[in-house]
């Protein structure tokens, strides 16, 4: 509740059973909530054959954005497939609508990534031209291997992209 005692939405990341991501996703929607599932496309090789497959880009977690109120949080517990909130024993923490927006940027302008090591240290910067102007993060490496990582700091999951091409300032 905010201090005009009005709910406000917030993103939640939730921690689902393995590989059971996309269900928890769809049962959500069917639910009403907002959901944000971040999925990157890999070339997979079966014996017979090769196929593109989306993948979660974090592995274990989905996002919705709700209001978090107790009914709400038991119709989000009681949905196949979700473990529990991400944060304080099981209580869920918001996500800041930031770090979502950050990567839902990337994922549209289907900029190359990977998932990377989750980093507490380094220097944050931000992208200050392209496609991705106005994206912050962590900068990795230096001269031509320069790296930015985004990190949702509730799940500690991030992401890395090249940063060939693109300026960058410090924040």
């Amino acid at each position: 509740m905010t201090e005009q005692g009005t709910a406000t939405m917030n993103w939640y990341a939730v921690q689902t059973r393995s590989r059971h991501e996309k269900m928890v996703v769809r049962q959500l929607e069917r639910q009403g909530f907002a959901t944000f599932l971040p999925l990157t496309s890999q070339l997979r090789q079966w014996s017979d054959r090769r196929k593109l497959v989306d993948l979660p880009l974090f592995p274990g977690y989905a996002f919705l954005r709700m209001v978090y109120q107790p009914e709400q949080r038991l119709r989000v517990l009681g949905t196949e497939g979700i473990v529990s909130f991400v944060g304080v024993h099981g209580q869920g923490m918001p996500i800041p609508d930031r770090q979502i927006e950050h990567i839902q940027t990337l994922l549209a302008a289907k900029v190359p990534m990977e998932s990377y090591p989750f980093l507490k240290v380094g220097q944050r910067v931000r992208i200050r031209s392209g496609s991705l102007n106005g994206t912050e993060g962590i900068l990795v490496g230096q001269a031509s291997d320069r790296m930015l990582v985004i990190s949702v700091e509730l799940i500690q999951r991030s992401v890395s992209i090249r940063l060939q091409g693109y300026e960058v300032e410090p924040i």
